[in-house]
């Protein structure tokens, strides 16, 4: 667990520095030139660093143990701050888009520069290095707030590549093109807000285990010879993993403590699953 926290504290403290640096270098160059697209891409980086400081302070919170008014952690922290990250993708992108459609009725120009297309391939190779370690690092832990990271440097690398074509664009007088790489930057960031805002909703209003995950719970409860069947099972998240709370049936006959024996070993088992970190069992007599 304090690897996880770690990795992740570390994963959004490199985003921070690495998005800082870019958004300095496209603010600058976007400004000089009046490049659309490069001022987008440069706001871009300005959700960035706010969606890598969510993560560096969702993760510290989320870190905390359970405590007596938190008995299950502080994991759903990380949810939240996700949350907030898309709500300000999603009011990011709006903007962005009145601006580049505005561009385009209006015919703006650009003047075109190489420093435009060196900021771009600095971007580009920065934006897929932080995507490679943040992925292989929220693969590793099962983390949404360095998923929404990663997916995040991804898109930027997809972005960045557009803006540069918008940029090369200028050297055969195709201004238009800066425009409509502007409004595709905004609409792309607005698709990845909504579907993170969808997960973290999802989890923050309690949404149940998947039917693949209670399908592998009732493979594990079938191995129990003495347990007779299964009346509910129901959970809820708690961070990343989840909480499952199930009632099951056992001969009558059995003593009180033979019939609890089972539910602890079952609680224990269960809690061996990946997607699940505390279980609790009922038993009902049959």
């Amino acid at each position: 667990m304090e690897d996880r926290f770690k990795s992740t504290k570390k994963a959004g403290l490199l985003g921070i520095i690495g998005n800082i640096f870019l958004l300095i270098i496209k603010a600058f160059i976007g400004i000089i030139t009046g490049s659309q697209a490069m001022i987008a891409d440069s706001i871009n980086s300005a959700s960035d660093i706010f969606a890598s400081l969510m993560t560096f302070i969702g993760n510290k919170i989320a870190s905390e143990p359970n405590d007596e008014t938190h008995n299950f952690g502080h994991g759903k922290a990380e949810y939240i701050f996700s949350l907030l990250i898309s709500l300000v993708m999603i009011l990011l992108s709006v903007k962005l888009l009145v601006d580049s459609i505005s561009s385009l009725i209006h015919s703006n120009y650009f003047t075109f520069s190489w420093g435009l297309v060196i900021v771009c391939i600095i971007t580009i190779i920065t934006k897929f290095a932080l995507y490679l370690y943040t992925k292989t690092v929220a693969k590793k832990y099962n983390n949404i707030l360095l998923e929404a990271n990663y997916k995040d440097h991804r898109n930027d690398c997809l972005i960045t590549v557009g803006t540069l074509i918008a940029c090369l664009g200028a050297i055969f007088n195709i201004y238009w093109l800066d425009g409509i790489i502007g409004t595709l930057i905004a609409i792309w960031i607005l698709y990845t807000g909504i579907k993170i805002f969808i997960e973290s909703y999802n989890v923050l209003m309690d949404i149940s285990l998947d039917a693949t995950n209670n399908d592998i719970i009732l493979d594990l409860i079938k191995t129990y010879d003495n347990i007779k069947g299964v009346e509910s099972i129901y959970s809820t998240p708690s961070g990343y993993k989840y909480i499952v709370f199930i009632t099951i049936q056992v001969d009558g006959n059995l003593t009180t403590f033979e019939s609890h024996k089972i539910a602890d070993n079952l609680e224990e088992d269960l809690k061996k699953l990946d997607k699940i970190s505390h279980a609790i069992v009922h038993v009902n007599p049959v």
